[in-house]
């Protein structure tokens, strides 16, 4: 039997799903949420609505060339709880039981504090049983220490192997999404993807040109070319948003800081750079990817030649080249610091396709945009685990 299929473990909206159609490829995502499974079966993506962790791997195995996974990564991410660090013993010690082919799940489950703390140990059962040639795996940076686990564990198996953290701006996504990735394969030797953009551009060298900068926000939202002012002030508009990317109360908002010459435009060769004068040091400049992107992306600091931070499933984004100054870790800015966004606006900042068909509450769609992997950085990622090339069309994100 032909080992042709490959099985994407918690499939959410389908961010692997569209980054490996870029490399000729087609996944089966195995994922609970209503509202993302409708979202694929819109896409056209092919799918099985399940819980991962009771869906048998025995109709995949002898079938399965790549495993994909991307375990849900709220009880990991410092922006809640964290209790997926306090459970992090026990994950470790359900990746060694199911390394081993020894099922120990239900009572570590019940020792853990976060009942989807355990579910990052999940796709070592699929790796277990299936053995398939790559897999590419994916989730918060804290994440990175029990992806070394697993690379010792397919090492043992005899798979090259790479981990470590990635941001997503270093490939052409206009968001400084920075994940804890692991590659593995059996068939091939793997490293890091190699980087097609970079946030220091040098110009050319003697030996050509060297990679293009950044994806700002700007330049993947098409507003490159517009006479806005990039907003550090709370848009007070609609819930739903539109095709007006700053309700009325913002615009006039801007306007006012306008005259008083708070924000001051200048260009530069390839688009123009918002400068606040008025503001924060840190939210002065705009040439950028956005900041972290989260579910609740209606409301969006904006730099806007900066590329977006990290997309979270929250209602709220930290402003670009914005420094976590709380105790734990996260981001903490004001309400007005923030502007509203589009569904399309965010996820053209995660790199979807512009006509990707959402599915759901308005809620719901941020949701899953704020949890999807980037297709553009999921194309990368597989292609350093398969050895197919990502189309150089692909390789910037479409205004």
């Amino acid at each position: 039997m032909t080992a042709d299929l490959i099985v994407d473990l918690f499939a959410g909206p389908g961010g692997w799903s569209t980054g490996i159609e870029d490399l000729g490829l087609r996944d089966i995502g195995l994922e609970w949420d209503t509202a993302a499974c409708k979202t694929r079966a819109a896409a056209g993506h092919l799918t099985i609505q399940c819980d991962v962790a009771q869906y048998p791997t025995e109709p995949f195995k002898g079938r399965t060339s790549g495993l994909i996974g991307s375990p849900p990564c709220q009880a990991w991410s410092r922006a809640g709880k964290g209790l997926g660090l306090v459970d992090q013993p026990l994950v470790h010690q359900a990746v060694h039981d199911l390394s081993k082919g020894r099922e120990t799940r239900s009572a570590l489950l019940a020792a853990c504090k976060d009942p989807r703390s355990l579910l990052a140990a999940e796709p070592m059962r699929w790796l277990y049983d299936l053995r398939p040639e790559w897999t590419a795996m994916e989730e918060v940076p804290d994440v990175l220490p029990l992806w070394r686990q697993y690379a010792e564990v397919l090492r043992g198996w005899g798979y090259s192997v790479w981990c470590g953290v990635l941001n997503a701006a270093d490939y052409g996504v206009p968001q400084t999404r920075r994940r804890a990735i692991l590659i593995a394969s059996r068939v091939r030797t793997v490293t890091a993807p190699t980087p097609t953009h970079t946030q220091h551009p040098a110009g050319e060298d003697l030996f050509g040109e060297s990679l293009p900068g950044w994806v700002s926000m700007a330049d993947a939202l098409g507003w490159g070319a517009t006479d806005r002012v990039a907003p550090t002030v709370t848009a007070d508009g609609g819930k739903t948003g539109g095709a007006e990317p700053f309700p009325t109360q913002a615009r006039q908002a801007l306007l006012d800081a306008q005259e008083r010459g708070a924000w001051v435009l200048r260009s530069r060769r390839d688009s123009p750079k918002w400068i606040a004068t008025d503001g924060p040091r840190e939210n002065r400049r705009a040439d950028q990817p956005a900041p972290t992107f989260t579910g609740e992306a209606h409301r969006w600091s904006w730099a806007l030649e900066r590329p977006a931070t990290t997309a979270c499933a929250t209602n709220r984004i930290a402003p670009p080249g914005h420094r976590d100054r709380s105790p734990g870790g996260e981001s903490q800015f004001s309400s007005s610091d923030t502007v509203r966004v589009t569904v399309p606006e965010a996820a053209a900042l995660q790199s979807f396709p512009a006509d990707y068909p959402w599915q759901g509450t308005k809620t719901k769609q941020f949701e899953q945009i704020g949890n999807a992997v980037p297709p553009l950085l999921a194309a990368h990622i597989v292609s350093a685990a398969t050895g197919l090339s990502v189309p150089a069309r692909d390789a910037e994100v479409a205004a």
